[in-house]
């Protein structure tokens, strides 16, 4: 669940949080419906060894929460995370960029592509005859009236929800690496790919399965000793999802061929149905289907908010800022919805086009990344002596190893020419569209230097209301 709005209520709770809470809030963050997806293609296109390309995931992975950990630990308790690392490192268009690209296009393309998993799953479960996308389009409008009505439907559930999908994963895989299932074992190889590069080619696949447990940081400041825990914590959970999802590949060999993996919109409705029948089919959709609209709401709330913290920050025109008579930014959550219902549409019942997108998504994620590790050299050498209480060893080594790790999954993003192709055009086109914007909006609405660092007392005052009350009190913006 890429990303969460209970991390605003565990900021607001008064009991401090331990190593086990920030554990529990990664692995949650983290697991998505989409994810088992990429598994499940991932799993199908070279097999068993599909682990290897997770461990490499995981290591990078492992980097950017070591550099993430130390720009918060030098930016405490701030709100917008990596969109104040990098204003206050290379300024307000590579930050923009960043934002609108990383985050907002690439949890709306994610949230789209879990609402077509959904209405898959829903019209496994309830045969009736009506298109699939019926099933979205009465999910996303029920998650979009809620949302402009103030209600959060799974604030008290997000936790039971994550705990049933991470909780069902685990004992699924295990019946099926042990051949305690009811359906038939099969008989294939175990490996569909012997050469290093294929298994390292699918390292971009894996990506997607371990990107989100920084949202664990905002939480840092209710965490006992978050010196120690939140890093430690944001670790052990990679570790942990590593570990269950390599279980889930040794229990698709035992009971899922390959090819049909591969071709699966919903690999995880086919495991269960191959492992335990029609009851495995129906649980696995159920329990994915309330993960899915925990994910919606959970997305349409948090990116609606966003958008408006961008807003305010006049990185965006301000009509994401405005805010109905219940105090909810109305713009942000119409338009998003809309936007992830149109992805939704595109990857409807087509495993192809939900791996495409989810691709799509992991290099603007990937970007992101890049950028944090940037942030974490470049205020190394602007501010060497600014005291952090956590810092990543081993000098430069560990930013720049995820910097040309990650930089090399994008380059071989597929191992499909054409695809990968596609992929990159779509992608630098994205990213000179919103640069255009940034340097217009910078230039003449902003009125800042488009490539010039904010100083970092400015950027950490952005978090509070009196900054911008002040700065309306003097005519600007």
């Amino acid at each position: 669940m890429k990303v969460q709005t209970h991390c605003r209520r565990l900021l607001m709770e008064e009991k401090k949080l331990g190593l086990g809470s920030v554990i529990s809030t990664s692995v949650g963050l983290v697991i998505a419906t989409s994810c088992l997806v990429s598994l499940g293609q991932g799993a199908g296109e070279v097999g068993i060894v599909f682990i290897g390309a997770m461990v490499v995931a995981c290591l990078l992975n492992l980097t950017t929460i070591g550099s993430l950990s130390e720009l918060n630990a030098l930016m405490p308790n701030i709100t917008g995370g990596l969109a104040q690392y990098t204003l206050a490192c290379m300024g307000p268009l590579p930050t923009i960029v960043s934002m609108v690209g990383g985050y907002l296009i690439c949890n709306i393309l994610s949230s789209g592509v879990e609402a077509s998993i959904f209405a898959y799953a829903m019209s496994q479960v309830i045969p009736l005859p009506i298109p699939s996308i019926v099933y979205t389009v009465v999910m996303m409008i029920i998650v979009m009236v809620a949302n402009l009505r103030g209600v959060d439907m799974f604030a008290k559930l997000q936790d039971l929800v994550a705990f049933l999908l991470v909780g069902s994963m685990v004992v699924m895989g295990l019946i099926g690496v042990f051949k305690l299932g009811t359906g038939q074992v099969v008989t294939q190889p175990a490996n569909m790919a012997t050469s290093p590069s294929q298994v390292i080619s699918m390292t971009a696949v894996a990506f997607w399965l371990f990107i989100g447990a920084e949202f664990a940081i905002p939480i840092s400041s209710q965490v006992k000793n978050a010196k120690k825990n939140v890093p430690l914590g944001m670790c052990l959970g990679l570790i942990i999802i590593l570990i269950m999802q390599s279980v889930m590949v040794l229990g698709f060999y035992h009971y899922t061929p390959w090819s049909e993996l591969a071709g699966s919109a919903a690999p995880h409705i086919l495991y269960g149905e191959l492992l335990l029948g029609k009851a495995g089919k129906i649980w696995m959709a159920l329990v994915a289907a309330l993960a899915v609209i925990s994910t919606q709401n959970s997305g349409v709330n948090g990116l609606a908010y966003i958008g408006q913290g961008m807003a305010k920050m006049n990185m965006l025109p301000q009509i994401f800022a405005k805010t109905n008579k219940r105090g909810v930014p109305f713009f942000g959550v119409i338009s998003i919805s809309v936007s992830m219902f149109v992805f939704a549409y595109i990857s409807d019942g087509s495993s192809d086009m939900i791996e495409f997108l989810i691709l799509v998504g992991s290099v603007f994620w990937m970007i992101t990344y890049i950028f944090a590790h940037m942030d974490v050299l470049i205020l190394r050498k602007k501010m060497p002596k600014a005291p952090r209480s956590f810092k990543v060893p081993c000098g430069p080594l560990f930013p720049l190893i995820g910097i040309i790790g990650t930089s090399y999954m994008i380059f071989y993003i597929s191992t499909d020419p054409h695809e990968r192709l596609m992929i990159w055009l779509i992608t630098g086109i994205t990213i000179i569209v919103l640069g255009i914007y940034a340097f217009f909006w910078t230039k003449y609405r902003m009125k800042m230097p488009v490539l010039k660092a904010v100083p970092i007392e400015k950027v950490m005052a952005m978090d509070n209301e009196l900054y911008y009350k002040a700065r309306k009190k003097h005519g600007i913006w």
